[in-house]
């Protein structure tokens, strides 16, 4: 049973994401499709608290917001497709504390849309964004210049970044859901992701690791379906696929305990589902097993992007002396001619000198 709704303040704007306060469980805020983020507090009834003003909040749809630890426990921030990342204090809405442009260009003018974030508590000052362009950014908040705050991007994906997070036991190592495939990054590679899925005949719409196991996944697809992932069983196929519902599965949210998973639909259906005992508890060896599959991949993809590179420089230092002496890629017809003339008067010498060689022979 539906133990409470929230809404918003007008009925014709819907709610894009949500997210609990991890330190007041009556607290949850909510980016809408206008761009503004609300604040509710169950126990005050259905309405917002407050919302953010419209001239100060994102200007497209609010697509992520994530809650930071803090010693108030007040702080989140949110990105949009838009280009921005905004910092909220839930205590005066009225602006943003701080604002990143999402610019790799660098020259102040937003070059990306966000559409998910990233963000880990042991980590405090690091977060990633994910955007709608299949680029996933890594970023530093205390950077010494805004323009500094950007500190990698990883490309691999061709359409919008719906999922991007930590493996709960390598922080170094994070999965991305995009386009028809779901990625697992390592943080010492920025030209190409370390493991991937297949490329499925449906879109991908969102994914999570286990908190439980490091070796299990999760992704969901348009066309209804729920994939298991354990790269302890196999890493080329899902371990499990699951027909959940005959529509769009939108969203995924796993339990802390990892043996119970929601997943919500086009329209609006939660299923909730119970994991099995070998899905839920860590197998034997598995961080040990895990690490080796993790360093495994890195090294040969590093291994791969050297070759390439190495390739690549040899390609352009042969163009450049192409372009340098374009006539030495040219055969002369009268330089041909005179070196088939010397080889053929060559070998004629050498053939009269072993004929006059055994008359000489045959006199004696």
């Amino acid at each position: 049973a539906v133990v409470s709704t929230q809404r918003t303040e007008s009925s014709g704007i819907n709610a894009e994401y949500g997210g609990y306060n991890p330190k007041d469980p009556h607290c949850l805020v909510g980016g809408q499709y206008n761009g503004q983020l609300a604040f509710w507090d169950t126990r005050k009834g259905s309405q917002p608290i407050e919302v953010s003003a419209i001239s100060a909040s994102h200007s497209d749809p609010l697509y992520k917001v994530i809650f930071l630890t803090s010693k108030t426990g007040t702080e989140c921030f949110t990105t949009s497709t838009d280009g921005q990342v905004l910092w909220w204090d839930i205590r005066k809405m009225a602006e943003p504390t701080e604002t990143l442009i999402l610019d790799i260009t660098k020259k102040g003018k937003p070059t990306l849309g966000g559409i998910s974030l990233e963000y880990e508590s042991t980590m405090p000052t690091k977060f990633m964004v994910g955007t709608e362009q299949g680029t996933i950014l890594s970023c530093n908040r205390k950077a010494k210049s805004p323009a500094d705050r950007i500190v990698a991007s990883f490309s691999g994906h061709y359409g919008p970044v719906y999922a991007l997070q930590r493996n709960p036991f390598f922080p170094k190592n994070f999965l991305t859901v995009g386009d028809w495939t779901a990625r697992v990054w390592s943080e010492d590679l920025r030209d190409s992701s370390i493991m991937w899925t297949k490329f499925h005949n449906s879109y991908l719409t969102d994914g999570c690791w286990s908190p439980v196991r490091p070796a299990v996944f999760f992704t969901s697809r348009m066309d209804g379906c729920l994939d298991v992932w354990d790269y302890m069983f196999k890493q080329s196929d899902p371990t499990l696929s699951l027909q959940v519902c005959d529509e769009a599965l939108n969203c995924l949210s796993i339990q802390e305990g990892g043996s119970l998973m929601a997943c919500g639909s086009h329209s609006g259906n939660v299923t909730l589902l119970e994991l099995s005992e070998s899905l839920s508890q860590q197998q034997r060896n598995e961080k040990a097993t895990v690490t080796q599959i993790f360093e495994r991949e890195t090294k040969r993809e590093k291994i791969l992007e050297s070759r390439y590179r190495e390739m690549k420089l040899k390609e352009r230092a042969k163009s450049q002396q192409e372009e340098k002496n374009p006539e030495d890629d040219e055969e002369n017809p009268e330089e041909l001619v005179e070196e088939a003339e010397k080889n053929f008067w060559f070998t004629v010498e050498q053939e009269k000198a072993g004929i006059e060689k055994k008359e000489r022979e045959a006199e004696k």
